[in-house]
C-alpha cells in the first residue's frame, strides 16, 4: 500500500521559518512513497465572481472562462484527494492564519467536490485522511482565547471530511481540541 503526503507550507519566511523546518521534520517521518508539495508563500489567487459562478454550475454547463477559473482549484482539489496525510506548516499571524493559507482553503473547500449538503446538514467527502498541523505562534498559546488558528483549521478540515487532525505547536507538543 503506497502512502502519499502532501506537505502544504503558508509562513511568508522561507528562510528560518520554524514552522517550515518542524513540518519538513513531520514529513521525513511519514516514510511516504510520494510527497506532493504545495508552497503558498508563492501567492494563491484569491476567489472571484467567477470562480464562484462556476462552482454552482453543472461542469458541461461552463464556458471557457469559467473552466478557466476553476483550473488552478481543480489542482489543489486534486492534491488534497490524492493524498493520504496532509501536513501543514503554518504561522499564526494576527491571532490567525496567513491569508494565504485562508485562500488555499477557499480553493479546496467545493460544494459536490470536497464537500456536500445532505437532509442533515453538511458532509466532508475527503474522510480517511489525516492531517498534521504545525504551528509557529510567536509567543501566543495554542488553545488560549487569542488562538484563532489552531480551532478554525480543525473546524474547517472537519468540513471537508478531515477530522483525523493534530495540532502541534512548534516545539511538537500536541495541541487538545477544546469541549464544544
Amino acid at each position: 500500500m503506497t502512502h502519499t503526503v502532501l506537505h502544504i507550507n503558508s509562513s511568508a519566511r522561507t528562510e528560518g521559518s520554524l514552522s517550515r523546518i518542524k513540518s519538513s521534520e513531520i514529513v521525513a517521518d511519514q516514510n511516504a512513497d510520494t510527497v506532493l508539495t504545495r508552497d503558498l508563500a508563492q501567492g494563491l489567487p484569491f476567489l472571484d465572481a467567477t470562480w464562484v459562478t462556476s462552482t454552482f454550475m453543472a461542469p458541461d454547463e461552463r464556458d471557457a472562462a469559467q473552466v478557466k477559473a476553476l483550473e488552478f482549484s481543480n489542482e489543489l482539489v486534486a492534491e488534497v484527494q490524492a493524498a493520504d496525510t496532509i501536513v501543514i506548516g503554518t504561522a499564526m499571524y494576527n491571532f490567525s492564519i496567513p491569508a494565504v493559507l485562508k485562500a488555499w482553503i477557499d480553493q479546496i473547500a467545493r460544494a459536490g467536490v470536497t464537500f456536500t449538503y445532505t437532509e442533515t446538514g453538511p458532509k466532508g467527502l475527503l474522510e480517511g485522511k489525516k492531517a498534521i498541523i504545525t504551528i509557529a505562534t510567536g509567543g501566543v498559546q495554542l488553545g488560549t482565547e487569542y488562538d484563532f488558528a489552531s480551532a478554525y483549521l480543525r473546524q474547517v478540515l472537519g468540513f471537508v471530511g478531515i477530522t483525523d487532525v493534530t495540532i502541534l505547536d512548534i516545539e511538537g507538543n500536541e495541541v487538545a481540541a477544546k469541549a464544544a
